[in-house]
């Protein structure tokens, strides 16, 4: 039986989706009238640059994307190149969230809709992304990859979990209280 290099990928999965859950709900009581939590915002953009990309995403780009290209699949005009281009893309929406948001706190009224329209442009973009990678990507990675190189990159996502030991609990810790907020 082949080690399951995918696994911890799909467990991180599910948190940021929680969050997109978040990020909807919240878009959709702020364009209701019902919420003006810009914080909530500039959380969810700290969540998803830390979390969901220099966590998660850079075990994606620097080890799975990595090995499979380094065990013959291409960099260009392949999923590696489409799951690139779709982070890109996320980052796109988060960087103008992340000003809207700013701009909102500061008293700018007018940014409701920036706010909402890069919101569920991230959420429409990682739900679909997410269903990618879980359905075709990894599967695709796990019929793969060899053995031999599986063990590598278990301990490359380990040494990038050591390298920010509390980050994991933090962000959960954060996701949870906002359910709880919006549970209340």
């Amino acid at each position: 039986m082949k080690t399951d290099v995918t696994r911890v990928l799909v467990e991180e999965h599910q948190l940021i989706l929680r969050m997109i859950t978040l990020v909807e709900q919240n878009t959709a009581l702020m364009e209701q009238g019902r919420n003006r939590d810009w914080q909530f915002f500039l959380d969810a953009v700290d969540f998803i640059r830390n979390y969901a990309d220099r966590f998660h995403h850079a075990k994606e780009e620097d080890v799975l994307f990595v090995a499979l290209v380094a065990n013959g699949m291409p960099a260009k005009q392949s999923p590696i190149e489409a799951m690139h281009i779709e982070h890109e893309q996320g980052r796109a929406h988060v960087r103008a969230m992340a000003a809207a948001a700013l701009q909102a706190l500061a008293g700018e009224g007018d940014q409701i809709p920036v706010i909402a329209a890069h919101a569920k442009g991230y959420a429409q973009l990682l739900r679909g992304h997410i269903d990618k990678e879980d359905q075709i990507l990894y599967p695709l990675a796990e019929r793969i990859l060899p053995e031999e190189v599986r063990t590598g990159m278990l301990a490359a996502y380990a040494a990038a979990a050591a390298r920010t030991p509390e980050l994991e609990t933090k962000y959960r810790r954060l996701v949870e209280r906002y359910e709880h907020l919006l549970a209340a």
